[in-house]
């Protein structure tokens, strides 16, 4: 598998790189795309104010003038253009987000951005650590945890339907040891998922709400290597549904085989070829806002060998942007380390961004 971390190190470096570079010099341009337009405007005022004086009542005042030129100017400006994008995996308050045309490959947040300091797990999965002398004995149950995910869009204007888009991804979760007394406060799993994904809006509006339809493809592995190694690859569809203040969607996939290792400490070949027994094939997302509180599920489940997990969360107000976060989990696969390990673990923490 020592390939493989290779390629997958080699793979990120990359991608970061072109988020970074696609971003900077696009905003460059979007800058100043927006003086000119401004600058337009400006002289629209201008231009008004000077007619007035000279054809305008004598009884009009300065401010009455200015006013009125100011109302010309609102009435001439367009309306910013909506575009759909997707902020999680119920993601993700659907077609709310808006991607203008002036700044088109913006960095914005794909599913929740949160820090949990403390998550606790009913039984820590130590059996996974066996062949690091003395490590597992030290594993503390509680931990703490974050993620942050991020996408770009890398299209500017219509692909093949109007406001849809293709977007890059990026999500990064770890599991950090920081409480653990006898240990150097390792993180304990690190994962990472690229992925690459198309994003249409239905022209179906049942009950008065808003869809849409992702289809995409996703790397996720744990970048370790022989024993500790996990990775798979997927193809998806996602569908999505939005109505006020409630959201759904529903997300299956099929795996991409692998071939089959020849020995245990091959590098190369499948890590986990039982992976979809526990994760399923499929998985289902709710949001609800509720005054100022958002909840938020998330459920998987393989209906052949009953294995599954399920996982609620609810956010509420702290300050500014910055939310509460508490979070329980139940079942399998709540890592790829963990992937056939049943844990409940509880966590609170803070989100930096909403579902909805």
């Amino acid at each position: 598998m020592l390939n493989a971390i290779h390629k997958s190190a080699i793979f990120t470096s990359v991608l970061l790189f072109v988020l970074v570079q696609s971003s900077s010099a696009k905003a460059s341009n979007a800058l100043h795309k927006l003086s000119l337009e401004q600058n337009v405007m400006a002289g629209n005022y201008q231009s008004c104010l000077l007619e007035q004086l000279a054809t305008a009542d004598d009884k009009l005042t300065l401010g009455e003038i200015r006013e009125r030129c100011q109302r010309e100017q609102e009435k001439n400006v367009e309306p910013e253009p909506r575009s759909p994008v997707i902020v999680s995996s119920v993601p993700s308050s659907l077609l709310r987000e808006r991607q203008t045309k002036l700044n088109p490959y913006v960095l914005t947040p794909h599913k929740m951005n949160y820090a949990l300091p403390a998550i606790s797990t009913n039984r820590i999965h130590k059996e996974a650590y066996q062949s690091i002398n003395g490590y597992e004995e030290n594993l503390a149950d509680l931990e703490a945890k974050f993620q942050v995910s991020l996408k770009v869009p890398l299209n500017t204007g219509d692909l093949l339907f109007k406001d849809d888009a293709l977007y890059l991804g990026f999500t990064l979760e770890a599991w950090w040891q920081v409480h653990s007394e006898n240990l150097s406060k390792p993180f304990r799993e690190t994962n990472y998922q690229p992925e690459l994904f198309y994003l249409a809006p239905l022209n179906w509006e049942p009950f008065g709400a808003s869809t849409g339809l992702i289809v995409g493809i996703e790397h996720q592995s744990n970048g370790r290597g022989l024993e500790l190694s996990r990775s798979w690859n997927r193809i998806y569809t996602q569908f999505l549904f939005e109505k006020d203040n409630f959201a759904f969607s529903l997300r299956p996939w099929i795996r991409l085989e692998e071939d089959e290792k020849r020995f245990p400490l091959d590098t190369e070949g499948d890590d986990n070829p039982d992976i979809e027994d526990f994760l399923g094939h499929f998985e289902l997302g709710m949001a609800y806002k509720w005054n100022r509180l958002e909840f938020n599920f998330k459920g998987r489940q393989n209906f052949s060998t009953n294995y599954g997990a399920a996982e609620l969360g609810m956010t509420f107000p702290l300050f500014g942007n910055v939310r509460g976060y508490a979070t329980a989990f139940r079942g399998y696969g709540e890592s790829l380390i963990d992937y056939n390990y049943s844990q409940t673990r509880f966590g609170i923490g803070i989100s930096f961004n909403n579902i909805l």
